[in-house]
């Protein structure tokens, strides 16, 4: 997500605080944060897929693989 759309979702945030959204901002907040909301899960899913454990009996684990991601996801 671009800085540009954050900087929106800012300040429709700011604005809802202070006065309050028409309906079409309401829209336009409800669209931005869903965005936002999937580029940070593609985030975290990607940062799983760098993790590998250790087991007890000495076998590794990558916790994207564990959590159903294919590694380069």
């Amino acid at each position: 997500m671009d800085a540009q759309k954050i900087q929106r979702i800012n300040e429709l945030y700011r604005k809802s605080k202070a006065e309050g959204l028409t309906e079409s901002e309401r829209q336009e907040q409800k669209l931005l944060r869903a965005e936002y909301l999937e580029a940070v899960k593609r985030n975290l899913r990607g940062q799983l897929n760098n993790i590998d454990i250790e087991e007890k009996d000495g076998t590794v684990i990558n916790l994207g693989e564990k959590y159903g991601n294919k590694r380069g996801n």
